[in-house]
């Protein structure tokens, strides 16, 4: 079984550098995905309730510990605040829920999942009546949301708090008011879109980086079949033979050696033990200076949904 190494955070505390992804398992197979990877050695898990299937990961969670594989303390378990509940009263009833379908007491991590507030009290992505994309906005401002995880944290329904696909204006803003900092930004991140200047950023001010989509998240559904896919990239192809890894491991590992936390997301038992495999080799300097070369600001996670949002991330070069 992996041994996974944590980095800690500003306030001390640790998370491990590698965990599972659950973004897009379908509820049915989610459950024993998160079975398979405890099994695996994964302790850290990343959730969401925009998934919709915290619920199937948390009969996961309660198994293992249940049956004694693993201990609630040992377990790293993520968290998100979606978009139609920024509002600062919404807060903390959201938090609660994904405990309750979680079955947990805390998350270790709670992240604001984007900047961009949309409209409350409906579906996640409410859509504006004039338009067949985009979601009608709300006023709030994710300052206000920022003070009221600081109040959550300090009741300990949470340990930790975060943000997600933040840029660096934003970051600077809620530095700029934070009783308690952010310890986290989790955005989209892989060797098309290695974001090194907002990794050193988030660095510079004491805040880790978790990289969502590490291997570009080919089963996205909006994925066209003239997209390159990054784990067919003949160069990285040609990286793994070198080293008789996965193209996904060669990724993983040089993701892991550029500093970030990664999360794999997979339901397939096979590739949840061997993403993990990536803690007994490491890529050369010049190895890691190649891949640095494969940035082309190759996102795909854009949320065109929300595009014209006062607080869009992604208008800013980082």
């Amino acid at each position: 079984m992996a041994k996974v190494p944590s980095v800690e955070f500003s306030n001390g505390r640790k998370i491990p550098v590698f965990g599972l992804g659950t973004w897009k398992s379908k509820p049915g197979e989610v459950t024993q995905a998160v079975k398979d990877a405890i099994d695996a050695g994964y302790r850290h898990i990343d959730c969401a309730h925009y998934y919709e299937n915290e619920a199937e990961v948390g009969a996961a969670i309660r198994e293992k510990i249940d049956s004694g594989v693993v201990k609630r303390e040992e377990l790293f378990i993520t968290s998100k605040l979606w978009s139609t509940f920024l509002r600062p009263d919404l807060v903390e009833p959201t938090l609660k829920l994904s405990l309750k379908n979680l079955g947990l007491d805390y998350l270790d991590l709670y992240l604001i999942h984007w900047p961009c507030a949309l409209k409350e009290g409906g579906a996640f992505l409410p859509k504006r009546p004039d338009h067949d994309v985009l979601s009608e906005f709300s006023d709030v401002d994710y300052i206000d949301t920022w003070k009221v995880m600081e109040q959550v944290a300090k009741k300990g329904l949470t340990k930790s708090i975060g943000v997600s696909n933040f840029n660096k204006r934003q970051l600077e803003r809620i530095l700029e008011i934070a009783e308690i900092p952010p310890v986290n930004n989790q955005i989209e991140c892989h060797p098309y879109l290695n974001q090194k200047k907002l990794i050193a950023f988030c660095k510079s001010k004491g805040i880790t980086v978790t990289a969502y989509s590490p291997l570009g998240s080919p089963d996205r559904p909006w994925a066209k079949p003239t997209d390159p896919i990054l784990t067919e990239d003949h160069k990285i192809k040609a990286l793994a033979a070198k080293y008789k890894k996965s193209s996904a491991q060669v990724i993983l590992r040089y993701l892991i050696q550029s500093g970030v936390i990664v999360i794999p997301k997979s339901v397939n038992k096979k590739r949840i033990a061997e993403n993990i495999q990536i803690f007994d080799f490491e890529l050369s300097a010049d190895d890691m200076a190649v891949m640095d070369t494969f940035d082309c600001n190759g996102r795909v996670c854009w949320f065109v949904e929300a595009v014209g949002h006062p607080h869009y991330p992604f208008n800013d070069e980082y």
